[in-house]
């Protein structure tokens, strides 16, 4: 290496290159699918609480399609409260459409 030219040092240099570039695209071309063009895609992490929810969830269907009687219990969801006057207002805006149905003569029943 020592009693080569500048041209050859040039060319030896623009060789590395090229064998340099080509390794990067070979790197790119084998990749694994869950990484992109660019690098390694980010990983998403879930939450032992949403875990537990959706190995609950799985549970609950096998047993489901196998007869059995499932030991998860489902998580039951918070009702909403109506105040008073609310379901009064419901229930005396059923009655007026009631009574005007039966005027009409349209009883459904």
């Amino acid at each position: 290496m020592l009693n080569l030219s500048s041209k050859q040092l040039r060319q030896a240099a623009d060789l590395k290159d090229k064998i340099e570039s080509l390794q990067k695209e070979l790197g790119r071309i084998v990749e694994s699918p869950t990484q992109t063009q660019t690098g390694a895609a980010p990983k998403r992490k879930m939450s032992a609480a949403g875990r537990a929810k959706i190995a609950a969830a799985a549970k609950a269907r096998w047993a489901k399609v196998k007869g059995l009687k499932s030991s998860v219990k489902p998580v039951k969801k918070a009702r909403r409260k109506m105040s008073a006057a609310a379901r009064a207002k419901i229930a005396a805006a059923a009655k007026a459409r009631w009574k005007k149905a039966k005027a009409q003569g349209k009883n459904t029943l």
